[in-house]
């Protein structure tokens, strides 16, 4: 099955024309029908789509991933639109990459290289460009095809690496080894200064706050109407990468905190992104309290809340107290609007976690926001939000005592 994603006069000329493909392999894997998400990764990556093709199978085809027939479906869509290149929602193999570029005669890439490509883009930090690097490289290390010679080769003479008997391929496999060791070690590096900096706020006594979410949903937007800040906000996906830090001064409880802005989240982040970028994610691992910011007009809003819990569980963070803070208020009709912006959500497991609805863009409800980020940095336990068990600098736990009735209800139907 295929579907025109736009109409050619509105594809730019200069613009490189993609085919987005899915496949849906049955229960447990991850499947979006629409391919929504993929066209915005198209799009945030320069491209733009100009077909979708879904396909549906049992099991991946070894060799072309979506089996003969539906290849020549997706030529026959390239030759058709003109198209630049191919993306897949599914990582691919690189045999199967290869054996794709070969039918199709064009580049194929799939969903773990575009958003590798993006964050490449997007990398402004030193230590942004290393991690990134860090995944590129450790993602090309399998899917060698001799493109590395600009890597300063040496050849030949007695005791120099990389002799002309040696096969090329090894000397690719080792070049790329040898700049993942250096950057991992320069890595080590940066990991030593954010201790430096965690054990300093840790001294001087900074509370300290981290924005989590997934990408998308607002979270530089908020953390600007927050802290009065500038930082790059715009609705794309990644649209910055980099930690940023600024102080929250809240005059509810008398003091100021340390805010961070963290690089969203993703379905199907590649286990190498994330690996790279645990230096950045630390920032996350490291907070007193985790807003965890939610696109509240998004159709997928369950999904993509469940994929942000399976990041913070992979990088240690599973375990911190947590706000959710549902943004995008003023993207929500007035009959799905929710009565009150400010209760508490029962997950599975019992836990009652505080639950906020705002809107970034036009302030509404920041102000209960900022009135539960006092409770958390206030270490009394009166000012704590209700039926909250969060653990205080001195690491007493400290529970508040609830009110009477139901917080769920009048409250917003989002589980």
């Amino acid at each position: 099955m295929s579907a025109p994603a736009s109409a050619p006069d509105q594809v730019n000329a200069n613009q490189p024309r993609a085919v987005l493909v899915g496949v849906d392999l049955g229960p447990g894997s991850s499947f979006e029908a629409t391919l929504d998400e993929l066209a915005l990764l198209a799009e945030s990556a320069g491209d733009v789509a100009v077909a979708r093709v879904v396909a549906k199978r049992k099991a991946p085809d070894p060799a072309l991933f979506v089996g003969s027939g539906k290849a020549d479906e997706i030529k026959l869509l390239v030759q058709a639109h003109g198209a630049h290149g191919v993306i897949f929602d599914q990582a691919l193999s690189p045999a199967q990459q290869r054996n794709l570029e070969r039918h199709l005669g064009v580049p194929v890439s799939d969903r773990t290289a575009l958003i590798l490509e993006i964050f490449a883009a997007r990398a402004q930090s030193h230590e942004g460009k290393l991690q990134v690097e860090l995944a590129r490289l450790q993602y090309l290390s399998t899917r060698l095809v001799r493109r590395w010679s600009h890597l300063e080769r040496q050849q030949g003479g007695t005791g120099v690496r990389g002799g002309p008997g040696e096969a090329q391929i090894e000397l690719d496999r080792r070049m790329i080894g040898d700049r993942i060791k250096a950057i991992k070690e320069r890595l080590v590096k940066v990991k030593r200064q954010r201790n430096t900096q965690r054990r300093a706020r840790e001294r001087s006594g900074t509370y300290s706050v981290s924005l989590v979410g997934y990408t998308n949903a607002g979270k530089s937007t908020l953390f600007n109407a927050l802290t009065k800040a500038r930082t790059y906000a715009a609705d794309q996906l990644f649209a910055t990468l980099d930690t940023t830090t600024r102080s929250l001064y809240l005059g509810e409880a008398g003091r100021s905190v340390s805010l961070s802005d963290t690089v969203g989240f993703i379905r199907d982040l590649p286990h190498k992104l994330v690996e790279a970028f645990r230096a950045t994610l630390q920032e996350a691992s490291d907070a007193d309290v985790l807003l965890h910011v939610i696109d509240a007009a998004g159709p997928h809003l369950q999904d993509q809340q469940a994929e942000v819990e399976r990041v913070l569980e992979e990088i240690g963070a599973d375990g911190l107290p947590q706000v959710l803070v549902y943004n995008k208020l003023d993207m929500i009709e007035g009959s799905q609007r929710p009565r009150q912006l400010r209760d508490e959500l029962t997950r599975a497991n019992g836990q009652r976690v505080p639950r906020v609805f705002v809107s970034a863009k036009t302030g509404e409800g920041l102000d209960l926001l900022r009135q539960l980020i006092a409770e958390y940095a206030a270490p009394a336990p009166d000012l704590n939000p209700r039926g909250v068990v969060t653990t205080l600098p001195d690491g007493r736990a400290v529970e508040a005592a609830r009110g009477e009735g139901d917080p769920d209800d009048g409250a917003w139907p989002v589980d």
